[in-house]
């Protein structure tokens, strides 16, 4: 068995931490990110560590900042932690959700009369 590191353990917590936040299996989000669902298991638990590259992908497949993952939510409610997430999508992706927000919020109005 491997010997792991201790910043491993972290990034592996908090990638673990992302994926479930993001409402995914550890399959769903290792074909999103392009690894193996074995690959995944074995980062989160810290068995192995990640290249920079795929920090950047998983980073751009989840809308959210490195920092997250090296660093953790630092206290962050979960209104901040979507707001960062939001503010990181592109134009395109974030018109989509403002409108499927909208679309939202008016049902719940109507629901409330």
């Amino acid at each position: 068995m491997r010997d792991k590191k201790e910043i491993n353990i972290h990034i592996g917590n908090e990638i673990r931490i992302a994926r479930e936040r993001a409402g995914l299996t550890q399959q769903q989000f290792g074909e999103m990110v392009s690894l193996g669902t074995k690959n995944v298991s074995d980062i989160e638990r810290g068995v192995a560590g990640i290249t920079i590259s795929t920090l950047k992908r998983i980073c751009e497949k989840l809308s959210i900042s490195s920092d997250l993952i090296v660093f953790g939510d630092q206290g962050k409610n979960d209104v901040e932690y979507l707001a960062d997430r939001l503010a990181r999508l592109p134009a395109d992706q974030f018109e989509a959700v403002e409108a499927f927000l909208n679309r939202t919020f008016e049902l719940f109005a109507r629901l409330d009369k």
